[in-house]
Formats: structure tokens, sequence, C-alpha cells
């Protein structure tokens, strides 16, 4: 493997660890909100980054070994709350990907706050397979409204990053080298 590919991995591999880290602290966190299941999604801070950084598949990598090593970290591992955890995942990261591929009109906020959605709607439609019922549907507007901070916060944070490193260019420089 080229040095190239090689720190590509390695990048790639310190954020898997980064996101699997957020998804195990936030699992553990009793965060006081208002609405019962809701968390931050501080992983997805990750995620996006990941996409940003090197595409939607890399991105779909990411996510999916930061939800299967956090739920066997987290002695979760194919129970309903990891196939919630799974599905809320690869939602969001599509709806990311495709918001942040096909159009130029959302910032990372609005990125963040459409995967915030669809993170949601994809545990919504797991959740509804798994009780073989559709009533769980009518949480739908409750998680949607928990989706906007949740989703600005980490959006935010991301730009954040993203204009620290324009500054300071650590990752450019990383990821030329």
């Amino acid at each position: 493997m080229k040095a190239a590919g090689t720190r590509r991995l390695v990048f790639l591999a310190l954020l898997v660890a980064m996101a699997t880290a957020l998804h195990v602290v936030e699992g553990m966190l009793s965060i006081p909100l208002p609405i019962p299941g809701a968390k931050l999604g501080l992983a997805n801070i990750i995620t996006l980054l990941t996409i940003y950084l090197y595409g939607f598949r890399n991105g779909l990598k990411v996510s999916l070994m930061r939800v299967v090593l956090g739920s066997l970290i987290g002695g979760m591992f194919l129970s309903p709350g990891f196939l919630l955890a799974l599905t809320g995942a690869l939602f969001s990261t599509v709806v990311m990907a495709v918001l942040l591929k096909h159009t130029s009109c959302f910032s990372m906020i609005g990125i963040s706050l459409a995967g915030a959605v669809g993170h949601n709607l994809g545990q919504l439609l797991a959740a509804c397979l798994l009780l073989q019922s559709s009533a769980i549907f009518y949480y739908l507007p409750v998680l949607l409204i928990a989706g906007i901070p949740t989703g600005f916060i980490t959006g935010f944070l991301l730009n954040s990053l993203i204009a620290h490193d324009n500054k300071s260019g650590i990752l450019r420089d990383f990821l030329r080298a």
C-alpha cells in the first residue's frame, strides 16, 4: 500500500475511534432531555466530517463501524437498541451525503439538521418493524422537534471545527502529506 493510502487508512481508523468514543460516552451520559430516547448525536459530527473529507462510502463505513463497535463495547450488539441505532445511522448518513454532494444551498448546520431528521425517521421505521405496529409514528412530531436543536448543535460544532481547520490547516496538512 502506498504512503498516501496508509495515511488515509490511519485517518479513517482515527475517525472510527473518535465516532465510537462519542457514541459510547453519549450512551453512558444521562443528558436531561425532555424527550425519552433523545440524544445529542455527537458521533454524527464525525460521520459528516468523514463524508465531507472522504465521500459517502467512507462516511458509511465510519458510521457502520461506529454503531457495531459502540454496541459491542456497550453490550448491546444485535439488540433492539442496536437495530435502532443502525437504521438511524444508515438513514442519516445517506441523507447527509446526498445533500452534501448534490446541493449547494445547505450549510453544514442544515445538512446536520436533515441528518438528525433522517436518523429519527430511520429509527422509527426500525421500531415500526420491530413492534409490528405503525402507531409508533405518532411519536414522529416529537422526534422531529427534538432533532432541531440536536442537529443544530452537531452542525454548529462541525462548522467550528472546519473554521478552525481553515485557519490552522491541520487537517489539510495531514490529508495532503
